[in-house]
């Protein structure tokens, strides 16, 4: 079997005197995606923060492709392969999609891009930056500001950023909050799109975009994974429908 690309082992965190993150393990293969589900206030956030790197555990390794990174910072995760996008957009309102996508590049590169200079003076940024807005759908609306771009068109545009890293491993938090039921399925059919060809750690409140994408789906509750595994097997655990899902799952 493949090595993960993603390994939690044993990870643990605490605020004070309270359990966040409580003993969680799970490993992600590649082309894998893989849902972390639970109700509000189960610990996602603070899971998500301690596999990007924005905080540290207080037990527990994270392993990426078999490295131990649990002491890098969000930065130093990037470059070795770790793409995230935010609950909250964190796109340059100002900067076209092609524009935010080739700062991406230039983060992963290490080169120099200028705003000021023709496109063509940095051809090989905005090839490479072009390819994750048409991976991400969103070729056509390259010239197009960020601030000027629909909600669910954004949600793309933060997928084609980070694409634009070349990830081992893609770490979506909630990529489809807010969006309408038309944002939603083109967002699902993208994301199914990449199934196979990324690992993801995907984060979603969205019930029916959940079990239509994953390959496994991990629960959490008071910071304690309590179940981890087929679709199907998740949606008719006991536990997990009094926990979380209830009747109408």
């Amino acid at each position: 079997m493949a090595e993960p690309v993603l390994l939690l082992d044993r990870l643990g965190k605490r605020f004070g005197g309270l359990t966040v993150t409580d003993d969680v393990s799970l490993a992600i293969r590649p082309g894998e995606i893989h849902a972390v589900i639970g109700p509000n206030g189960a610990g996602k956030t603070t899971l998500i923060n301690l596999v990007s790197g924005t905080l540290r555990p207080d037990a527990g390794r994270v392993l990426l492709s078999g490295r131990d990174v649990t002491g890098l910072p969000l930065a130093r995760r990037a470059r070795l392969g770790l793409a995230r996008s935010f609950q909250v957009s964190s796109l340059l309102p100002g900067f076209s999609a092609l524009e935010n996508a080739a700062l991406a590049v230039q983060a992963r590169s290490g080169s120099s891009f200028r705003f000021l200079r023709p496109a063509a003076s940095e051809r090989a940024l905005n090839d490479q930056a072009m390819a994750a807005l048409d991976q991400a759908g969103l070729g056509a609306r390259a010239d197009v500001p960020a601030a000027a771009l629909s909600h669910g068109e954004r949600r793309q545009l933060e997928l084609a950023v980070a694409l634009a890293m070349n990830p081992r491993l893609l770490l979506l938090d909630e990529p489809l909050a807010g969006a309408g039921p038309e944002e939603t399925e083109r967002l699902v059919t993208l994301l199914r799109g990449l199934k196979g060809r990324y690992a993801i750690l995907l984060v979603e409140h969205d019930m029916q975009a959940v079990f239509a994408l994953a390959d496994r789906i991990s629960v959490l509750l008071y910071g304690r994974i309590i179940a981890s595994d087929l679709p199907d097997a998740i949606r008719a655990d006991p536990a997990v429908r009094a926990a979380y899902l209830g009747e109408d799952a």
